[in-house]
């Protein structure tokens, strides 16, 4: 049952998740390895993610489409550096319907090379740019060591695709997708990320320039949480994409591309929980507040239930996502231990002592114990939860902000730059190497660049690992 205890995070952060994703009833083990089915409970969570990004998107001009499963194998071979990128991973149907295909189909691991061959049937002239397409799916890329939502086989994510007539214009709208989801993971996900620009060895293949949002996790693993792309002209080439511009001139369009997948499920647990079970923020929480009755007998149960419902029509007339725990044989401590392992942002307590005096216990998932439970009037209720949701939503991204900062560690060298790695922390320092010496570090610490922070110190320094002169500050990290 949920309210089992879980593996401490300092004793194994890896066991503890794993634990947590399945006693919080996110997720199930699939009988096909390396994919995951994900239960109501995980998925109201994708939903609340889905919601929060789709009407983002919606707001910045684009629209919803979807484009097939299957993909022909000679799309992937037109965009050399895409598919080399991608050839390990990639499913690849050779037989259907009992017969051997002419042509293998593979099994969409990104959509860039079907949207790409649309685009070239839908662009003409300058007129029909830009185009702004956003795509709900699944992918698959096939993966030989999986975790819960972090890293599985089949997962589920949305995909934009943009074609423009400029590279300027592609580049505005790479920069504001990545806004977008910055904006997302913040505001609603709690999650202080750090926006930066992938360096050359770890970007998208067949991109120009990948931007990404990355997030510490409580263990100070880095997770990439988001990605924009610049695809420059590269995919439009390869695709004989073609329009007429104001001068009558044939030009090839500039494109993007951009996703954010349920990794971001994993991303709320690993940045939130604790060794109770998930904390979720309110913003994306299903059940904002549970409501748990306290009772001993018929007598109690009829005043408890009634002040009960007058409070959940109450709340839910405020627009708060609320749950009335109703079940019957389980202790309210059970209970208790069962909504702070699914992560509920509040509860409500009401026995037939608060049905006397008028008053509820309230309590909050993000401050443990007595100190985060307070008794209060049941007059006004709604009010009072939707100050407290807010008071939350606020206290879980400022103690992810501190915990993040605490672990941003700066390095003159490159020893220093181990040390940290090692005990586990962010580096930052300054940065003129190569890709190989990106390889060499990997190689050597298990750390990459996961970006280079719009935030620049400005100025001048001496890289980290080869002592070159560097004019840019670079992250390194573990990451998932």
């Amino acid at each position: 049952m949920a309210s089992q205890a879980v593996t401490p995070q300092s004793v194994d952060f890896s066991k503890w998740y794993n634990e947590i994703v399945y006693k919080a009833d996110l997720c199930d083990q699939s009988p096909v390895r390396g994919c995951l089915i994900i239960k109501p409970y995980g998925y109201e969570l994708w939903e609340g993610i889905k919601g929060g990004l789709d009407r983002r998107f919606k707001a910045t001009g684009h629209q919803n489409a979807y484009f097939p499963l299957f993909i022909p194998e000679s799309f992937l071979k037109r965009e050399a550096e895409h598919v080399e990128g991608f050839s390990p991973e990639l499913a690849v149907v050779t037989i259907a319907g009992g017969k051997q295909l002419e042509e293998p189909l593979i099994v969409r691991p990104t959509s860039e090379t079907i949207i790409m061959e649309s685009f070239k049937n839908w662009i003409h002239s300058y007129r029909d740019l830009p185009i702004l397409i956003n795509q709900w799916a699944n992918v698959v890329r096939w993966e030989l060591r999986t975790r819960p939502f972090l890293r599985t086989t089949e997962f589920l994510w949305q995909e934009g695709h943009t074609a423009h007539a400029t590279f300027e214009e592609a580049e505005a709208e790479t920069m504001q997708m990545l806004d977008v989801y910055a904006d997302f993971a913040i505001t609603d996900a709690a999650i202080p990320v750090i926006k930066g620009k992938k360096s050359d060895r770890e970007k998208f293949a067949g991109a120009m320039h990948t931007y990404t949002i990355e997030a510490m996790m409580r263990d100070t693993k880095a997770l990439q949480s988001g990605t924009s792309h610049n695809l420059g002209q590269n995919f439009a080439k390869a695709f004989g994409i073609t329009y007429l511009d104001e001068a009558n001139q044939l030009q090839n369009p500039w494109t993007t591309s951009w996703g954010l997948s349920t990794r971001m499920i994993g991303a709320v647990v690993m940045t939130h929980g604790d060794d109770k079970g998930l904390r979720l923020p309110p913003k994306l929480a299903h059940y904002q507040v549970v409501i748990v009755p306290i009772y001993k007998n018929d007598d109690e149960k009829g005043a408890v239930m009634a002040a009960v419902q007058r409070m959940n029509a109450e709340l839910l007339a405020a627009n708060i996502r609320v749950h009335v725990d109703r079940r019957e044989g389980q202790s309210p401590g059970f209970k208790f231990n069962d909504w702070e392992m699914r992560g509920v942002p509040a509860r409500l307590e009401i026995g037939p002592k608060d049905v006397l005096n008028g008053t509820v216990a309230l309590a909050r998932r993000d401050i443990p114990g007595k100190e985060g439970k307070q008794f209060v009037s049941q007059e006004g209720i709604a009010a009072r939860v939707i100050d407290l949701l807010s008071a939350i939503q606020a206290n879980m991204l400022q103690q992810a902000t501190v915990f993040r900062d605490q672990n941003i560690h700066d390095v003159t060298n490159y020893d220093e730059m181990k040390a940290i790695v090692e005990r586990g922390g962010w580096a930052r320092g300054w940065w003129a190497g190569s890709s190989d010496d990106e390889a060499n570090i990997k190689e050597e610490t298990g750390a990459t660049i996961r970006c280079f922070p719009f935030d620049q110190p400005g100025g001048s320094g001496r890289c980290v690992y080869t002592g070159a002169a560097a004019e840019r500050v670079a992250l390194f990290s573990k990451a998932y």
